[in-house]
């Protein structure tokens, strides 16, 4: 389905580019091949460590990384909300392509989701550990950050304690994710990342040349795909730029060859 997906992007385009006298968009020196595609949570489970000896927990100590507490505090009365979380004790970049970071923002003193580029280490702190989100004495949120991202199984509740929604993610990445290797044994070297939430793509979409640099960039939203999607050569140099509708759905805005560059980046196109 996604291969046919692509392929059928990568016609329209065509169509628009030739009917515009714009350059032709092809595929490039990549393809799209989503064979046998993993989810991350199978991933999850197939890494998980053996464990043949039971030890105490040290305290204030997750997945092997000290931290310390932390917490928000909104609002007066039965309408207070809490927010009980960990954070990291050493400053550290969040790692790996999740869309989402959260952090502590040291000068607004509340946890916050922003982008990875939008968060800096000398303003913040990235949450990593336990976290819950009360109103009064309710809980209303809890789960678990990995380096900054939602990670593990996530639950929100009512004030009657009932079960809203449930969430599993893996490292910030929604753990019906497809994700595909170049050695599909060893899985050293992914190949495609496909962004999945509740049967529909969502977020980041990355594919990789096989030398580890990123192929293609590009944001879906809706199952939509929106914004600038990013195409680069196996050398790492841009490649083009083509853009869609800044919102899903959006079927007057057609997606466009913004800009476009050969192999040794020169510029060869700008609309």
């Amino acid at each position: 389905m996604i291969r046919r997906s692509l392929l059928f992007f990568f016609f329209i385009i065509s169509i628009c580019a030739s009917a515009q006298q714009k350059p032709n968009v092809q595929e490039g020196q990549f393809t799209f091949d989503t064979d046998k595609p993993f989810t991350l949570l199978e991933l999850d489970q197939n890494d998980e460590p053996i464990v043949t000896k039971k030890k105490k927990p040290k305290r204030k100590v997750y997945y092997g990384i000290k931290t310390k507490k932390a917490f928000t505090r909104k609002g007066v009365g039965d309408r207070m909300t809490i927010e009980l979380f960990y954070v990291l004790k050493k400053p550290e970049k969040p790692t790996g392509f999740a869309r989402d970071v959260y952090w502590y923002d040291f000068t607004r003193k509340e946890l916050r989701k922003t982008s990875q580029a939008a968060f800096d280490v000398k303003k913040g702190v990235l949450a990593h550990g336990p976290y819950k989100r009360m109103v009064g004495d309710a809980i209303i949120e809890e789960g678990i950050y990995y380096k900054g991202t939602r990670h593990g199984r996530w639950m929100r509740y009512d004030r009657q304690n009932l079960v809203e929604d449930k969430e599993k993610y893996y490292k910030g990445w929604p753990k019906e994710s497809l994700v595909t290797y170049y050695d599909p044994n060893e899985r050293k070297k992914i190949k495609e990342i496909t962004p999945i939430e509740y049967g529909e793509k969502e977020g980041y979409y990355y594919y990789f040349h096989e030398n580890g640099q990123i192929a293609v960039l590009g944001e879906y939203h809706w199952g939509e795909r929106v914004n600038d999607w990013i195409e680069n050569y196996a050398n790492g140099k841009r490649k083009r730029i083509i853009t869609y509708p800044k919102e899903p759905f959006e079927k007057d805005t057609r997606p466009y060859v913004r800009k476009e560059w050969d192999v040794k980046g020169k510029e060869i196109y700008s609309n």
